[in-house]
């Protein structure tokens, strides 16, 4: 029974939601203060070096089109497969931290800032290639699913980095080099351990959803196991014993989803001879829906020539068995290029220049917006802590909601975009006046909320194939946009407002205009969602009408 179930869908699911959760994202705060007084650097050289940290977690470009090409039907080689942009990722994460470890304690003598700027790079660009392997994969092993399995994959990811973080404050807490080193050592064995695990397995049963939405519920059932630890952590002194008890518990939570695959794959297998006999008759109808979606599409739709043809997720691969050698649907979709070339990519590049980019300048502002607003260290902790935690739920809830409302009430997915850069808007407008918990609340639910859409709506509009490539193309508008907010806006009205020789500034006053601002960005994110809405609503209607479940 093991052996099969280790080669199902469901235990790939399992080890991608390991991997995900052992990436240790966000946790250069616990570190950096070590890296600074080590390397001798000022506030100004570790901004540079930060810098370099953020252009790698964009870097998701090349991991899309490594697993374009590993994983296409033209790869003959035998040398191919999701395990190699693991591979990948694992390789550039050892390096990264390892090297950096090195520095810290002295291994090797201390390297020039653009050789420490490179490390930073490696390390933080495995996370793309992590994510892209894991994410791609689980779309298409639960087509139907989409924005389920993106957000679960995506809660997992969000939340690695307080999973590392409790580790490392249950065995060594204060040694800030040894917490490096476990994140060269950690994140690398288990990918190597289960990266052959991932594969893609083309099959579709009635009951995934149920199970998909068990693993939803364990992620956020351990999301707020980890906002009780934190905030039990910054409120008291935890002794040595409970962090062991804590952490054992997560263990044995983090656990519980392999019961989860082992019961879904008996399932599965109980039901397969049924499923196959309910499923066999109905290819003419596949033939005849596939026909007609195309035939209404090309002739009604307004959007037909500026989106790709694709396959109906629910009958990929029974098409061809259909249709023969008549290919009504393009199933590599588009590739990056391809997609730069319609509105719908700028569109949505654009979007997110507001609204990935306010969100990150909101991230990198945090503390400083606590602090003047006279919040104590623990307080600016919590905000801190939690902002992860808040990023989840958006994950994983948005993810599961707009499938929800896709296949339940015929809804695209550009409606919950729209509904999340104007709940952003509120967001912005209460930071703006001070009311800083309910503002990073609603901002972090939101954030949440564009890494579980953004993904699920490139694979809607551009296709499964290229999907990687594009996604990522689209998120480096984060940065972009994070560079003028918080860069030129923010922190240049921060300054103005600033006085006294250590350029501090206490009060609203110090962030209110900055925000108003942001928050008019939010509102033109929000209307070029609207039109992205607008624009593919016929699209997304004649894919539901005529898909067969």
């Amino acid at each position: 029974m093991m052996e099969r179930v280790s080669s199902s869908k469901w235990m790939a699911t399992v080890a991608s939601m390991w991997i995900q959760c052992s990436s240790g994202a966000d946790t250069f705060g616990v570190y950096s203060s070590v890296l600074k007084s080590t390397q001798g650097y000022d506030q100004s050289t570790l901004e540079t070096v930060v810098l370099f940290r953020d252009i790698g977690l964009v870097g998701g470009v090349l991991a899309g089109l490594l697993y374009t090409s590993v994983t296409s039907s033209s790869n003959h080689s035998g040398f191919g497969g999701p395990w190699v942009v693991l591979l990948a990722g694992a390789i550039q994460s050892f390096l990264g931290y390892f090297l950096t470890w090195a520095s810290v304690v002295g291994l090797i003598q201390r390297p020039p800032v653009p050789l420490m700027c490179l490390f930073m790079y490696l390390s933080s660009q495995s996370l793309p290639f992590f994510n892209t392997a894991n994410m791609v994969l689980g779309v298409q092993n639960f087509q139907d699913y989409n924005g389920t399995i993106v957000g679960i994959m995506k809660g997992f990811g969000g939340i690695s980095g307080a999973i590392i973080i409790h580790v490392y404050d249950t065995f060594y807490k204060g040694e800030q080099s040894k917490f490096l080193l476990m994140l060269a050592l950690l994140p690398t064995f288990i990918t190597l351990v289960l990266m052959l695990l991932v594969k893609n397995y083309k099959t579709n049963t009635g009951d995934d959803k149920k199970h998909l939405n068990i693993f939803s519920a364990f992620v956020l059932f351990i999301a707020g196991y980890l906002m009780i630890i934190i905030i039990l952590e910054n409120i008291f002194s935890l002794p040595l014993w409970a962090h062991k008890f804590t952490f054992t518990l997560l263990l044995l939570l983090l656990a519980s989803p392999l019961g989860i695959a082992i019961k879904a794959q008996n399932h599965d297998s109980n039901g397969l001879f049924e499923s196959l006999e309910r499923d066999s008759p109905p290819l003419l109808n596949i033939q005849t829906s596939h026909k007609r979606f195309l035939e209404t599409f090309s002739s009604e739709s307004s959007v037909a020539n500026d989106i790709a043809y694709h396959e109906l997720p629910s009958c990929e691969g029974q098409v061809n068995v259909a249709l023969d050698d008549e290919v009504l649907f393009d199933e590599e979709g588009m590739n990056l290029l391809q997609a730069m070339c319609t509105v719908n990519f700028w569109l949505l590049f654009t979007a997110m220049i507001c609204g990935m980019g306010s969100t990150l300048a909101v991230i990198n502002n945090l503390s400083q917006m606590g602090q003047s607003l006279n919040y104590t260290s623990v307080e600016v902790n919590n905000l801190v802590s939690l902002w992860s935690i808040w990023d989840c739920l958006g994950r994983v809830g948005f993810g599961y909601l707009s499938d929800y409302l896709l296949h339940k009430r015929g809804l695209a997915r550009p409606l919950l975009l729209a509904t999340t850069l104007a709940t952003m808007i509120i967001g912005h407008i209460v930071i703006a006046y001070g009311i800083l918990y309910v503002g990073s609340i609603l901002i972090a639910i939101c954030d949440g909320s564009l890494w579980a859409l953004i993904p699920t709506i490139t694979k809607d509009i551009f296709g499964v194939r290229h999907m990687g490539t594009i996604f990522h193309a689209i998120t480096i508008a984060g940065p972009v946009g994070c560079y003028i907010l918080s860069v030129k806006l923010i922190g240049y009205i921060y300054d103005k407002e600033a006085g006294g020789d250590d350029h501090s500034c206490f009060g609203t006053r110090c962030f209110m205009s900055s925000f108003i601002i942001v928050a008019s960005l939010a509102l033109l994110g929000f209307l070029l969602a609207i039109t992205l809405f607008f624009r593919t609503k016929r699209f997304y209607s004649l894919r539901r009408k005529y898909s067969v479940k």
